[in-house]
């Protein structure tokens, strides 16, 4: 069994899986990866195509159009497009992000490398991501790909989270931190 269908239980596990193993057998496992986190990069700015992959009323034929016509319009590669139009036609555009983090992690775990979820309060810049990458390849030693999200509700901080280990260095967790240990305290 190969490494990229071990683990894959949940919606985006199996639809990234499946990518990866067409992505693999095409030879065009980078491409694909490179596709995705442009598209994943396009869904976190923008509010209408956010929109667009979560609203459950709009028409199954609508979305397979738009996503279609992004996906060409940005010049991705065919197998990209058509596993974003797939997705659409199936109505899993909701899980869309899931599975681009899921592909990346696949491809990661191909490569020997480990991949890394972090969560900011902000964007972080391509400047801090590649000194978190670094940081993490010393503390790890093995190459690190990070993937950013960003969630407003932290505050301040970062979570990281390598594999099932989680550092939670954010302000609503310490604070929340704070607050068990206060109950305490009475």
């Amino acid at each position: 069994m190969s490494p990229a269908t071990t683990g894959a239980t949940d919606l985006a596990g199996r639809y990234a899986t499946a990518l990866f193993e067409l992505a693999e057998a095409d030879g065009v496992l980078d491409g694909v990866a490179d596709d995705l986190g442009r598209l994943g990069g396009m869904i976190a700015e923008s509010d209408d195509l956010r929109r667009t992959i979560r609203s459950p009323v709009t028409a199954r034929a609508d979305q397979v159009r738009a996503m279609t016509a992004i996906m060409e319009k940005a010049e991705m590669g065919d197998l990209s497009t058509r596993f974003v139009a797939m997705v659409a036609s199936n109505r899993r555009l909701f899980a869309l992000a899931a599975m681009i983090s899921a592909y990346r992690a696949l491809v990661a775990q191909h490569r020997g490398d480990v991949s890394a979820s972090v969560v900011s309060a902000v964007a972080l810049s391509d400047g801090q991501l590649k000194a978190l990458a670094a940081s993490l390849k010393s503390a790890l030693g093995v190459t690190v790909s990070v993937d950013a999200h960003v969630d407003s509700e932290l505050l301040g901080g970062l979570k990281v989270r390598v594999g099932s280990k989680l550092v939670d260095g954010s302000l609503s967790g310490k604070l929340q931190r704070l607050r068990f240990a206060m109950k305490g305290v009475g």
